[in-house]
């Protein structure tokens, strides 16, 4: 009888609190790695996605046809009508790439360059809200993707973000090419985005 009362008052040894202590500890430093995985990932989604955008619309640039506009002399006929990718877009913003924190586009500027053959108007892209990276579109050359900048010499264009989520001058770089194949005359874009140092 007397030994039931004992059992019954017992509370827990130390090496029982250090135990539950330690587990604790342990779920906690998982929830705060995975709940940073998940916001910086959410950052780089922002990129992945809007380089996606500006490839779209090179592509869509291209497929439409152009003619240029001509004073033609009776019972002659005009040029024909032709594709030809965008030309290259200014950085936005320009300069420098955020560290860190968000960029206000400019309303009247920034991604309001260009004009129906160049630029941004020319993909008919533009960004209204802030975002963490520095976008540019670029024919015939690549800044970001080395592998794919070294074999685009013509007929070519990147799309690309860099930016600096922890403020470390260590940057993301993100980057989706295309190239015209010669024979077909058609514009095939990357299957994937290149990635380089994602959550940096």
């Amino acid at each position: 009888m007397r030994v039931s009362r004992l059992l019954k008052k017992r509370g827990f040894t130390l090496v029982e609190l250090m135990i539950v202590v330690a587990i604790i500890g342990v779920l906690a430093a998982l929830a705060i790695y995975g709940v940073r995985r998940y916001l910086a990932s959410s950052k780089t989604s922002e990129a992945k996605n809007t380089i996606g955008a500006i490839s779209r619309g090179a592509t869509q640039a291209y497929e439409r046809e152009r003619t240029e506009a001509e004073d033609l002399p009776e019972g002659t006929e005009s040029t024909e009508a032709m594709h030809a990718l965008c030309e290259s877009a200014a950085p936005v913003p320009a300069g420098f790439v955020p560290a860190g924190k968000k960029y206000q586009p400019e309303t009247d500027g920034d991604f309001e360059i260009g004009t129906s053959l160049n630029g941004w108007k020319c993909l008919k892209f533009g960004m209204s809200q802030p975002h963490y990276y520095q976008y540019h579109y670029y024919k015939n050359a690549g800044k970001v993707d080395t592998a794919s900048a070294a074999a685009c010499t013509a007929d070519c264009y990147e799309a690309a973000a860099q930016g600096d989520l922890d403020g470390d001058t260590i940057l993301s770089k993100f980057s989706r090419t295309g190239a015209i194949n010669t024979t077909t005359k058609k514009l095939k874009a990357s299957t994937q985005v290149y990635i380089e140092e994602e959550f940096e």
